[in-house]
């Protein structure tokens, strides 16, 4: 091997080593890198908490980067365009209260925004499970159990790390893998109108996105839910390519664990 690689090879063990052994305890862990789990890690990590993100797949962005069917414009409400157009997104009236912008220009400066931040992020690596500890009398969930992705995704046999913290963000979306991992291994109580995941009802887009950030909250002592894991996980709709919704969720649950964190 030649100088120069070797120092190649060397920089990127070296700089990742210490920044993943820097978030081995962070304050908050989110789930899953789209635009609602990316405007909670700007909005905490612009406030000075330490947020590791971890995504799955190799990119950032979830559905948004798609916008509807491949065609990549989205659409969000005069209420909830300031999030982006604070980020410099540019936004265009289109009727009513609806303002359009590009897709790519939203997800790349929501991601490069969480990222100048402080955001550490960890993509293409999956989480499996949490850690669950009894605190002051009652449990909490306290860590993720995290592996590689291309490990889950071969079903290969190899054991998992673990990251503490003191909140998880569960922004898979609708699937809400890591809150049914929580509550299928658990014999618990969620923080929903049944006490349990109610599952994501079809598509109506004017009553997901208020139902969106109003079922934004602490699922479980620990855990938030946002975006459409909020709405998958209280029974609500889904909505489409408006985003808004979305947005205005990541913002609640960054306000509400600041302010939980002192």
């Amino acid at each position: 091997m030649s100088l120069n690689e070797k120092i190649i090879t060397d920089a990127i063990i070296t700089e990742f080593y210490h920044k993943f052994r820097d978030c081995l305890d962070v304050d908050v862990a989110i789930v899953g890198a789209g635009p609602s789990g990316m405007t909670a890690a700007y909005h905490l990590a612009k406030a000075g908490r330490k947020v590791a993100m971890f995504e799955r797949k190799l990119s950032m962005g979830g559905g948004m980067w798609g916008g509807g069917m491949t065609w990549n414009t989205i659409v969000v409400q005069e209420g909830s365009k300031h999030v982006l157009e604070d980020l410099g997104v540019p936004m265009k009236r289109y009727q009513d209260e609806y303002f359009t912008c590009d897709a790519v220009a939203a997800t790349t400066t929501l991601a490069s925004q969480a990222c100048l931040a402080g955001t550490r992020v960890f993509n293409c690596v999956s989480v499996e499970d949490v850690a669950i500890r009894e605190v002051d009398g009652e449990k909490r969930v306290t860590g993720l159990v995290i592996n590689s992705s291309p490990v889950e995704m071969a079903g290969l046999h190899v054991d998992p790390l673990v990251i503490g913290c003191k909140y998880v963000i569960e922004a898979t979306g609708h699937d809400t893998e890591v809150l049914k991992t929580l509550c299928r291994k658990n014999d618990i109580k969620l923080n929903t109108p049944s006490g349990s995941i109610q599952g994501e009802q079809s598509m109506w887009a004017d009553v997901a996105e208020t139902d969106t950030v109003e079922n934004t909250c602490e699922v479980f002592p620990g855990m938030y839910v946002t975006g459409m894991a909020a709405n998958a996980s209280h029974g609500s709709y889904r909505m489409g390519p408006i985003f808004g919704g979305m947005l205005l969720s990541g913002v609640k649950a960054a306000k509400e664990i600041n302010e939980k964190l002192g």
